[in-house]
């Protein structure tokens, strides 16, 4: 922080405190940074590029006040990000501050890429003006201020510039608030006013009115006189950096802060959204534990590293054990972990060494417990003996943070027996807490994160993500199926089967059950009429071209106990299916590709599926890992599941925002009985309700609502009684 630092009360070029000494700490230890000047030059970023990279990454932002004269470069990248008009550039660095201090570092088109994103993103903006009296603007002052509401303010001769940082013979004067309130105060109201509006001594300039200097430097020779009188051309000249020699070196006690600092956590983003404090808030008040319930795609790995971030900072350290389901679940957590620039981070997964590393911890955990750690495993490895004796005889284990991602995963009988009560910070995510078919289950969650629904410790619905502009909206398209008179025999059979294992006071089927129930499941799941119907929808769609960036989810033979395994393994079974629907594909010539979980190559297809060289990918519960590629735009749903938590991942995949992407579209195969008309009996009626459950709850948010609602369901759930508006008043009651 800004009170931390030992400030000079002036800096002048040459001799043991120098301008870019200040600036660059200053930078580092602020938040905001009000900048008042004559003449301003990109080049002074370029001079100060790692402590803009610190400020910048750690969400910082800058307001300038200018006059109104800018080399060309520099004013077509100031236009071009107050206008919106930005050629592309990978955000992503924004939170990296080697990739970053190398773009601002540079001279090239990547720079002025980054710095006008910055300008668009309200990170960097700028205010030009003319002076009342008809001169130029020439005012050197400005204001840093950190995360404590320290402020130290600045005056004196530097332009911010290149040379003026390095070359010139400047000087500034530092106050700071704590020493100096009253100096400081005076050169913030300063600003302030400047910034405000137009005043006594400034008036404010559209951007696009500011003289380029390189460009009007020899058309108009009263801007060349007043150049000549009231600057040194230095500081706006077209400069040959050759010629320029660098000040001295910065101070090795700088070097090494600087080195410190970007070691440090830190929030990936320009700065947390809503539902990041309030799920901290609410966190903390719960006593540390609590189940986010939040919708796929809106940010639960954020929000939950958020937590361990905000505990750092309270206590500067970070301990955590992070669980997920699968391998490809860990591997998405490592990136987001890095991204928040965690260190001591190990991962069952890709760490070899990582039984060794947790085993030293342990030891050294004896003479000092607060060291940093950031354990990422899967629910399966998780309840083995080496996971087991780190928590068992860990020092200070009660203090990490438990964080369960999918954490209806816990339920399963394995991780219930191994629930880590000694840890007291626990946090569960899921955009759906409830297990299917099992009370217990659910009951011990609910019990263990001290959070229960239907509101739990913070809840953000897929209704609130898509008004709140997280997710995009969706177009939704029932397709009708019917079965043979061969499968619906077969329902009815497993039906007759199932009747023994209800319970008569509750009238729901018992634990036992389950294996009955998966099999008639897979009777809608895999119905045969499906093809015939993804046939005629592929055949339609191609004279439309409209199936690019298309997620297929084909059906699968069986449900993984993820509690048992961690990565879902394709059978014989599977790949006869997967295998006949790619032919499908094949023969309209689609570019498709099947991914499977397990895959060596999977990083590259899913790279080209988002380029547009693979339009489509066939999958198998493999897309329910947490892949995330919000370049996907269309979702068919051949897997007729009743599983809430998988009809409701699988659409927040397909929603994610993307700069290409204005809408979704889903296209969902919905099975009913045969010869409806006819008449049915009390099992093909609740044969249908299942799959009508789904209907509602995709369209109580589609965008196309009424046209479902009035459309083939009506008619099929008018033939079979079945009060389908009952039924949505209950599906969206869970919105309010």
């Amino acid at each position: 922080m800004l009170r931390d630092c030992n400030f000079s009360l002036s800096y002048s070029t040459g001799l043991e405190h120098e301008p870019k000494e200040f600036f660059t700490e200053a930078l580092i230890e602020s938040r905001s940074f009000d900048l008042g000047l004559g003449f301003f030059s990109t080049s002074g970023i370029r001079c100060l590029a790692y402590g803009f990279a610190l400020f910048i990454a750690n969400g910082g932002k800058m307001r300038v006040v200018i006059n109104h004269i800018l080399s060309e470069q520099d004013k077509k990248a100031i236009e071009k990000g107050k206008y919106g008009f930005i050629d592309k550039f990978e955000s992503k660095i924004l939170s990296d501050v080697e990739q970053l201090c190398s773009t601002l570092s540079r001279e090239d088109e990547q720079f002025f890429n980054c710095f006008s994103y910055l300008i668009s993103e309200g990170r960097i903006e700028f205010i030009a003006t003319v002076s009342t009296q008809g001169g130029l603007g020439h005012d050197k002052y400005g204001v840093f201020t950190d995360a404590n509401g320290d402020k130290v303010a600045f005056a004196g001769s530097a332009n911010f510039s290149q040379s003026a940082l390095e070359v010139n013979g400047e000087t500034v004067l530092a106050f700071t608030s704590w020493l100096d309130n009253e100096r400081v105060n005076d050169l913030e109201k300063k600003f302030k006013h400047n910034w405000s509006g137009d005043n006594e001594h400034l008036i404010h300039i559209p951007i696009e009115k500011v003289t380029s200097y390189i460009k009007d430097r020899f058309g108009c020779l009263r801007i060349n006189k007043l150049i000549e009188h009231e600057i040194n051309l230095r500081d706006i000249d077209e400069l040959d950096y050759s010629s320029i020699k660098s000040s001295k070196p910065l101070p090795d006690y700088l070097i090494e802060k600087i080195e410190s600092k970007e070691l440090e956590p830190r929030f990936p983003f320009p700065e947390e959204r809503q539902i990041q404090i309030d799920a901290y808030e609410a966190w903390c008040k719960n006593s540390f534990k609590g189940i986010f319930a939040m919708a796929t795609g809106s940010g639960k790995t954020v929000t939950a590293l958020n937590c361990v971030l905000k505990e750092y900072q309270k206590h500067q350290f970070y301990r955590a054990i992070i669980v997920v389901p699968t391998r490809s679940l860990v591997l998405q957590w490592e990136e987001e972990v890095r991204n928040f620039n965690f260190q001591d981070v190990v991962s069952t997964h890709s760490d070899a060494d990582w039984k060794t590393t947790l085993a030293r911890y342990t030891t050294k955990s004896l003479m000092k417990q607060n060291r940093n750690l950031i354990i990422i495993t899967t629910y399966s490895t998780f309840v083995r003996k080496h996971i087991q004796e780190f928590i068992k005889k860990t020092k200070g284990i009660e203090d990490f943070i438990y964080i369960a991602d999918e954490a209806h995963n816990l339920g399963s009988r394995g991780p219930l027996r191994h629930l880590p009560n000694i840890i007291k910070h626990r946090i569960g995510l899921s955009a759906t807490p409830e297990r299917v078919y099992d009370e217990y289950g659910s009951a011990k969650i609910y019990d263990f994160f001290n959070s229960a629904p239907p509101q739990y410790t913070f809840r953000y619905t897929m209704r609130d993500a898509i008004d709140a502009g997280i997710l995009c909206h969706y177009d939704y398209t029932p397709l009708f199926v019917s079965l043979t008179h061969e499968e619906m025999e077969q329902y009815r059979f497993r039906t007759d089967q199932l009747r023994k294992f209800i319970d008569p006071l509750t009238g729901k089927y018992s634990k036992d059950a389950e294996m009955l129930l998966m099999a008639r499941k897979r009777i809608i799941h895999k119905a045969a009429n499906k093809k015939t119907k993804v046939a005629e929808l592929l055949d339609l769609q191609k004279s439309k071209d409209s199936l690019k960036y298309t997620f297929v989810f084909v059906p699968e033979g069986y449900e993984p106990d993820y509690a048992e395994i961690d990565e879902y393994k394709i059978d014989n079974e599977d790949i006869h299916i997967i295998d006949e629907y790619s032919q499908m594909f094949r023969e309209r010539r689609y570019p498709y590709h099947q991914y499977i979980s397990g895959l060596d190559d999977a990083p590259g297809i899913l790279k080209s599926f988002e380029q547009g060289e693979i339009k489509i990918l066939l999958s198998m519960k493999c897309l329910d890992e947490g892949v995330d590629i919000p370049r996907a735009q269309n979702a068919i749903f051949i897997a007729s599941t009743g599983n809430p938590r998988q009809f409701i991942q699988r659409r927040g995949r397909v929603l994610r925002k993307h700069k290409d992407k204005n809408k979704a579209f889903i296209w969902d195969l919905i099975v009913i009985p045969p010869d409806i008309e006819l008449g049915s009996t009390s099992t093909e009626r609740n044969m249908f309700i299942g799959e009508v459950k789904r209907i509602l709850n995709f369209a109580a948010l589609a965008d196309n609502k009424i046209d479902i609602l009035y459309g083939e369901l009506r008619d099929v759930c008018h033939q079979l009684e079945i009060d389908m508006f009952s039924m949505l008043e209950i599906e969206e009651e869970q919105y309010k």
